[in-house]
């Protein structure tokens, strides 16, 4: 089966402890005949071992030594299956509070959000704080797993209740952004994973695969405006080519076309497009995703860091009001300097406020503040050095995400989504 020209859907899984993401990602894998199958004898030799009378699924995924002994999922691990029509990236997140950060660093990229609740405990904080952090993301589509109906007689008015909690929940909390579907799931006996369950005929949606085969992935974002940060400028020193002078980048949102006219920020100011380079290639037209090289009618003097824009203009500037994920050990406070890294642009930046954190397990907002420690949720205003040329996150994913970096320990500290 030739999958290289295959669309790639990307997908976090959450879910808290013991809810059975690892036996699900499993089964997907087992499902889809995903598995070699001397990984395959591996952990059924491992299951048996164990003194388990099935083949224990969430082996497969659960590959750290420590973890497989605890019986949990300590870090993120990406896994890859495939189906005939697409390819799957699975970002396989931790459920516990403490690794909120891991969550958001896994969910980052995806294009779905899988969020596994243990039909016996209903919702919980944790499906609170997935939630959350889909919403913040701007994840496209979440579909929510009450797994382990086989422990509950697989009991349709139980499923419904915590739909209709879940559903509560997303209304009350004003959770936007995204698209919402539940499903009714056995993992460990793969019902309504890949095929319906004889003991859930009262449920007529979709399967697990059908929903992920039937979501649109909307990789190259034509349909924003267009953003182009130059990465590196082209000045070949030959005589042949003394006055070239090629924009380097990838195209981040939009589309360019030859005869496009664009304007330079910061600067202003304005030219025309003469030549979309690929290498040796020419192009008329260059659309996102794609790495190219940018010749303009006019020497504009741009450089690194500095980005083309073309219809939408941007309003940036060196004040920005920002979500912010914080990741490190040593607290968030009023005051202290970072490096922010946005795209392929550097500068410094100093913070001015904390407007607010929010609760993740119980999403309510908590004003009176004085730091943000290890894996706190909440708003910022961050003061640059220079313009930070950035959209709104929820209007464009693409141009819109920025890290905090150490400048002394040169670590990410945080992550950040302008408002």
């Amino acid at each position: 089966m030739d999958i290289s020209n295959k669309q790639v859907l990307r997908i976090a899984t959450a879910g808290s402890v013991d809810d059975g993401k690892s036996t699900l990602i499993g089964r997907l894998l087992f499902d889809t005949k995903s598995i070699t199958s001397d990984k395959l004898l591996a952990i059924e030799e491992s299951s048996r071992r164990k003194g388990l009378d099935y083949t224990d699924l969430s082996l497969l995924t659960d590959g750290l030594v420590a973890e497989r002994e605890q019986g949990i999922t300590i870090d993120v691990a990406h896994i890859y299956f495939a189906t005939k029509t697409r390819k799957y990236i699975i970002a396989d997140t931790p459920g516990h509070i403490e690794y909120t950060r891991n969550m958001v660093t896994g969910a980052s990229n995806a294009d779905v959000s899988l969020i596994l609740i243990d039909a016996r405990n209903g919702l919980v904080e944790q499906t609170r704080r997935h939630l959350y952090i889909a919403h913040l993301l701007r994840v496209p589509k979440v579909v929510v797993c009450v797994n382990k109906m086989d422990l509950v007689d697989y009991d349709q008015a139980l499923f419904e209740s915590i739909v209709n909690e879940v559903k509560a929940l997303v209304d009350k909390a004003s959770l936007t952004g995204f698209d919402i579907s539940f499903l009714p799931i056995s993992s460990l006996y793969g019902e309504n994973i890949i095929t319906d369950s004889e003991h859930m005929s009262w449920y007529l949606g979709d399967s697990l695969i059908e929903t992920l085969e039937s979501v649109e992935v909307k990789s190259h974002q034509t349909d924003l405006p267009t953003r182009f940060p130059i990465q590196y400028v082209i000045r070949p020193k030959t005589n042949e080519h003394h006055d070239y002078r090629g924009y380097a980048g990838k195209v981040a949102s939009g589309t360019l076309k030859v005869g496009d006219k664009v304007t330079v920020l910061p600067s202003g100011a304005v030219s025309e497009i003469k030549s979309i380079q690929k290498y040796k290639t020419e192009l008329k037209e260059a659309v996102a995703g794609e790495s190219v090289s940018i010749l303009l009618k006019d020497d504009v003097g741009a450089s690194r860091g500095d980005m083309l824009v073309k219809e939408g203009g941007l309003n940036f500037g060196n004040e920005v009001v920002s979500e912010i994920c914080w990741m490190d050990n040593t607290p968030l406070v009023v005051g202290k300097t970072y490096k922010i890294q946005h795209g392929v642009s550097e500068s410094r930046v100093k913070i001015l406020g904390l407007n607010h954190k929010v609760k993740t397990e119980s999403l309510l907002v908590e004003t009176n503040i004085s730091d943000f420690q290890l894996n706190d949720i909440g708003e910022v205003v961050l003061r640059s050095s220079k313009p930070i040329l950035a959209d709104s996150y929820k209007e464009n994913r693409n141009n819109g995400a920025f890290i905090l970096i150490d400048e002394f320990t040169n670590n990410t500290v945080g992550v950040g989504f302008v408002a």
